[in-house]
């Protein structure tokens, strides 16, 4: 007999690998601890394989957890694809959307301009502003929904894409040899920034801040214009950027983790399908990206 895969149960099953953890995923998915215990005690009857490894608090993803996985985040996107491929009912009201400048810059106009066509009645309100305060923002009820650069400190968050951080320069500038090295980055509290000056810090190479801004398009225009060196996201790189080797002296930096929050005190039928909207549209950003050039 085939085996059928419960969508819920493989969101949930996403959520616990994506925070190493049953009590935050089931924040994440808004579900009682014990009712994700038991959904993925039933995965794993229907799997026929174990698909967890307890150390201590945390939950790591066994060989066939990490196998499952794939074809688990495979499924939930083509799920999301056919719903709204097929979705008929005109959805009405206001929805309340938060992204970061990075995000927004590029690739939210499209995404939106999509979701619009389908829902003409839906009115979305888009703020943007760092992850930090976005988080904030969801919890004074003042956001349905926010896309993140996640870390622990800001909440139950549905990881949905990874990236890898990257240097970058003015492929027509020398400015990386400089010393110290002038950077352009976020404000003191950008995850991004911190990055950038303890690897540098650590790596025993000088910098000076020659330009902070929350601005995306700022930061990069003076990437651009060859007066600094930054750090961006893979998806966010442009014609005439040089990414920056260990051989030219900047260490390898860490990725960053693409998140949702969601509302904790209510989820309109809109909103929800913004998220599904918005998550599928940002996983895969290469072909928004090739789009736009």
């Amino acid at each position: 007999m085939a085996i059928l895969l419960d969508i819920d149960q493989l969101r949930t099953f996403m959520a616990i690998a994506d925070t190493g953890s049953f009590t935050r995923a089931a924040d994440v998915v808004f579900k009682t601890q014990s009712a994700v215990s038991m959904q993925m005690k039933r995965l794993e009857e229907r799997i026929g394989k174990s698909l967890f490894e307890r150390d201590g608090r945390a939950s790591r993803l066994t060989e066939d957890g990490e196998r499952l996985l794939d074809y688990a985040r495979r499924i939930v996107k083509l799920n999301l694809e056919a719903v709204s491929a097929f979705a008929t009912a005109e959805l009405t009201g206001r929805v309340r959307l938060g992204v970061p400048d990075d995000y927004a810059d590029r690739y939210l106009p499209e995404i939106l301009a999509r979701f619009s066509r389908s829902n003409p009645r839906a009115e979305v309100t888009v703020i943007c502003e760092p992850s930090s305060m976005l988080a904030e923002r969801i919890q004074a009820n003042e956001l349905d929904i926010a896309i993140i650069t996640h870390t622990p400190q800001k909440g139950p968050a549905l990881v949905f894409r990874r990236e890898q951080l990257l240097w970058v320069a003015s492929a027509r500038s020398s400015v990386h040899c400089d010393d110290p090295v002038p950077l352009a980055v976020g404000r003191p509290t950008c995850d991004w920034r911190r990055a950038a000056t303890e690897r540098l810090e650590g790596a025993g190479r000088s910098y000076r801040i020659l330009y902070a801004s929350w601005n995306a398009a700022a930061v990069g225009a003076a990437v651009m214009a060859g007066l600094a060196v930054s750090v961006l996201p893979e998806s966010a790189l442009r014609p005439g950027m040089r990414v920056l080797q260990p051989s030219d002296g900047f260490p390898a930096l860490p990725s960053v983790s693409v998140a949702l929050l969601r509302n904790p005190h209510e989820m309109s039928q809109l909103a929800e399908a913004l998220a599904d909207h918005v998550v599928s549209s940002l996983d895969n950003l290469t072909e928004h990206a090739q789009a736009a050039e």
